[in-house]
């Protein structure tokens, strides 16, 4: 037996290593489906909308911070210039930082919804929701959507290159 095949056999292959890297996700995944599944479409783009405002929100105060501070650097004298940039640096990596961290805690939640989402284009050939400006706005450009009163009306199928294209696929869990 190798030097390599003693390693793989200690510390696992790349794709073990992957996997075991990954499975907690995919468990918190699990753990979450139910409960989106039984959302119904409306439910589901709030909650959808919900994560995005956590997001958001856990960064509105530096984005704040950064707004004002190359607001004031032009009345601010040359040589403290630099020092508000350097500020402005710290903050936009700090908010790199934060988008980490909540995008890691939402993920289970959100991959539920992009899981569910599939399934539900799978099953139907049409997806209801009530209107929003982004449906009405989406259906003046896309044939897949239309508006039916204050109802958005998704379809499960589009042309792509002169070709009809239908979504027949639901995610497995070590796609996610």
């Amino acid at each position: 037996m190798g030097f390599v095949e003693v390693l793989s056999k200690l510390f696992g292959n790349k794709s073990q290593r992957d996997l075991r890297e990954i499975m907690p996700y995919v468990d918190k995944v699990k753990a979450v489906y139910p409960e989106i599944r039984s959302l119904d479409n409306d439910a589901l783009r709030e909650r959808t909308e919900q994560l995005k405002k956590r997001l958001a929100d856990a960064v509105a105060a530096d984005k704040q911070r950064i707004a004002e501070l190359k607001a004031s650097v032009e009345q601010i004298e040359i040589e403290k210039r630099e020092k508000v940039y350097r500020e402005v640096d710290k903050l936009e990596k700090d908010i790199a930082d934060t988008y980490e961290k909540v995008l890691l805690e939402i993920l289970p939640e959100a991959f539920a919804i992009v899981k569910d989402t599939a399934r539900r284009f799978a099953e139907n050939e049409t997806i209801e929701v009530t209107a929003t400006d982004f449906d009405r706005n989406l259906a003046a450009t896309r044939d897949f959507v239309h508006i039916d009163g204050d109802k958005a009306v998704y379809q499960n199928h589009w042309m792509a290159g002169g070709n009809e294209i239908t979504w027949d696929m639901v995610h497995y869990d070590v796609q996610l």
